[in-house]
């Protein structure tokens, strides 16, 4: 068997090393290092991959979504509605631009933000929401959506995670993940279902204006050279990693389907144990394209989750918990507005989730021997 690792980067590079390594060596030839053209080439494509107007590449996720918050003009002590569980990056641009991150619980089952909690959550300051699609599942968007419409907020699709997933409209209507708030960002690291190799990012948006105001912000709010319109970073993909990602994206809908496929496979040999709680997302209807997976993560019931990572890794089976610290409890973080009581379930997971190697290039062999060694584990214990 070969080594199991938690993403396989060299496997997949392979695989397209033949598209990959010419396309790198044009950029190199070119010197069109930065908005060359293989990034504009790169911007085009993915429009018409998600079905969005405007795709706007940049440095990396973290400035992606700093840079969507930026160009919608919210202003210090605006109030921004996000979930407790999920990566620290989500509040953390919140807190960099001077506005209130305000933080709640999320869904026991999806692990997505809770639409009822954000409910509870919005005043008079509440000025936008950010749904992340946690793990590669998409957050509920037509009860966001229309949350938003009665109290007039902006919806920012943390979408760093959910890259060629499609969310289902209650009228059966399918849209890709990032392409129906208002604006929305992802990221290109390495490890991601599309990733680059290196830092990159992207923000999405069907809004013209706001397309424009993005577009003069992620270049030193120039758009004319020399002519500072608007208050900007310096945020760019370079072409390099364009270059990648156009090699990629072609690939996207069958890595998505790779991962669902391990995941079905993860599931079966769980089924129906009572200490393990598998992810949701592949009941809808087989070969749904609701979740992509960029995380397999389990639920734990009466399971000692540390000890269980512990014998993984004594075997060579890589895992991660993702997150073993709620955001509300991070030093940077804390508030005295919170109250323990509002996140029943992040405090829960915190302790009980465990993530699983989930890649393109996982073989059934390897399954195998991590699901078997997981079950022995757990049925001793």
């Amino acid at each position: 068997m070969k080594k199991i690792q938690m993403v396989d980067l060299q496997g997949q590079y392979a695989k397209i090393k033949d598209v990959v390594d010419p396309s790198i060596e044009e950029v190199m030839n070119s010197a069109a290092f930065i908005n060359g053209p293989k990034v504009h080439q790169f911007q085009k494509n993915l429009e018409d991959y998600l079905g969005v107007k405007h795709v706007i590449p940049c440095a990396n996720g973290t400035d992606a979504l700093q840079i969507a918050m930026m160009g919608l003009g919210l202003k210090p002590g605006d109030e921004v509605i996000t979930a407790d569980f999920t990566f620290a990056a989500t509040v953390e641009v919140i807190a960099l631009l001077q506005l209130t991150p305000v933080l709640v619980d999320v869904d026991p089952v999806t692990f997505n933000i809770d639409v009822e909690a954000i409910k509870k959550a919005i005043t008079p300051k509440t000025k936008a929401i950010v749904p992340v699609h946690l793990f590669g599942l998409p957050a509920e968007m037509d009860e966001i959506m229309a949350l938003a419409k009665t109290h007039n907020l902006y919806v920012i699709e943390d979408n760093a995670q959910a890259i060629g997933a499609s969310y289902t409209h209650k009228d059966g209507s399918k849209t890709k993940a990032g392409a129906i708030g208002d604006v929305a960002s992802t990221s290109f690291f390495p490890s991601k279902n599309l990733g680059c190799y290196g830092d990159g990012g992207a923000i999405f948006t069907n809004d013209d204006d706001l397309a424009h105001t993005i577009r003069g912000v992620v270049n030193h709010g120039m758009y004319k050279r020399y002519h500072h319109d608007v208050v900007g970073v310096n945020s760019r993909l370079d072409s390099i990693q364009a270059a990648v990602l156009n090699a990629k994206l072609p690939h996207l809908d069958a890595y998505n389907a790779a991962r669902r496929n391990a995941a079905k496979k993860y599931n079966n040999a769980f089924k129906n144990h009572a200490n393990i709680i598998t992810p949701k997302g592949l009941e809808i209807n087989d070969g749904d394209d609701s979740h992509v997976f960029h995380q397999y993560t389990l639920n734990l019931n009466n399971v000692d989750r540390d000890a269980l990572v512990a014998h993984l890794q004594e075997k060579n089976i890589p895992c991660g918990v993702y997150y073993p610290i709620p955001l509300h409890k991070q030093k940077a973080y804390v508030d005295d507005r919170y109250n323990e009581s509002d996140f029943v379930i992040t405090n829960q997971l915190v302790k009980s989730v465990i993530s699983l190697p989930m890649h393109t290039e996982l073989d059934d062999e390897q399954i195998e021997y991590i699901t078997s060694t997981i079950l022995n584990f757990i049925n001793a214990n």
